[in-house]
């Protein structure tokens, strides 16, 4: 009798196992073990003595973090990585280890997606409007470092000198729009997101000294229209977020408020029509599934369909390398600016 192959269960155990390295990661940060590092070297009964820790618990995860490339040891003592020692050391310009709050939140979500998926019901739930502003102001900080990068990522891809008027549309903490303000200082720069958000973007443009620069305009532009005239758009992180109709009269408000010939960039997280690829995307929109009653990650497909609809030229889909959603699809109004 011939047998077939032997299956093992390679892939399920390789998933399992694959949280742990970033639990180690969340947990490191969360307890901000990197900074005490910033000076030099220290040995596991320092830094637990600089963190506040308790010595004992501590070294396993110190070990944990050598292992996971975040933390060097010379037998003696621990250090920084080359990564964790400008990304995750208070103080520092490329300081991004608030987005612990962010990991922690989105983790937390999807692991009742489940649930979510048995009974059709959002389990966590998201609502921006009615958001507490303490839950508001952790969400933000989570994310500001990563909307600050997707800026910068923007900023690079084209070139932007000749544009005048831009408007950030949902631009939560303004980090989008600071990073372009910083790159391109021929823009005026207006915010449009949530009366209950302004503020947070607000406070955050103000610390980066750019008030003159940008303004924070409370609008609601799935309900209202989008006050003004833009010669450029850029709609981050929206689509997700909104139902199909909601999308529709949010496109069909920028419309009305950019000038012929005019660009919008609609970026995020963007699916292949495929729905499966990039992997990150087809597992992350379990997170959507879980936070919005009838929202979701959509394909260049379903994105190209409602810019045509609304009469914008779909132009070009950009992927992008980044990690932090700074994918987007080019469209246009028609016309001669």
């Amino acid at each position: 009798m011939t047998t077939g192959p032997t299956i093992v269960p390679r892939t399920i155990e390789s998933l399992a196992e694959a949280v742990y390295p970033s639990f180690a990661m969340l947990a490191g940060m969360e307890l901000d073990l990197f900074t005490p590092l910033k000076d030099g070297p220290l040995s596991a009964e320092e830094i637990a003595e600089a963190a506040r820790t308790d010595p004992t618990k501590t070294k396993p995860l110190l070990d944990a973090l050598v292992a996971i490339g975040l933390l060097k040891f010379d037998g003696d003592c621990f250090a920084n990585s080359d990564e964790a020692d400008r990304f995750l050391v208070q103080g520092t310009p490329t300081y991004i280890g608030m987005r612990h709050r962010a990991y922690r939140r989105r983790w937390n979500s999807v692991l009742s997606v489940a649930e979510t998926i048995r009974t059709g019901v959002p389990q966590i739930g998201m609502d921006y409007a009615d958001m507490p502003s303490d839950e508001r102001e952790t969400f933000y900080r989570g994310t500001f470092t990563e909307c600050l990068a997707a800026g910068r990522e923007l900023a690079k891809s084209h070139d932007f000198s000749d544009f005048r008027r831009l408007v950030d549309v949902g631009g939560g903490s303004g980090g989008l729009a600071i990073a372009m303000a910083e790159a391109w200082p021929n823009l005026a720069i207006t915010v449009a997101d949530l009366p209950g958000t302004a503020p947070v973007a607000q406070r955050y443009i103000d610390e980066a000294g750019l008030r003159t620069r940008i303004e924070v305009m409370p609008t609601n532009v799935v309900s209202g229209p989008l006050e003004g005239s833009y010669d450029i758009a850029v709609m981050r992180g929206l689509f997700p977020v909104l139902t199909p109709d909601q999308i529709r009269s949010a496109l069909s408000n920028v419309y009305r408020a950019l000038k012929p010939g005019s660009p919008l960039y609609v970026m995020g997280w963007i699916l292949d029509d495929s729905r499966t690829s990039p992997l990150s995307y087809a597992t992350y929109n379990l997170l959507f599934v879980n936070d919005y009653a009838g929202a979701v990650i959509h394909t260049v497909g379903e994105h190209r369909a409602w810019l045509e609809e609304a009469g914008f030229e779909y132009v070009s889909r950009q992927p992008s390398a980044s990690a932090y959603a700074a994918d987007f699809v080019l469209a246009r109004k028609p016309g001669r600016p």
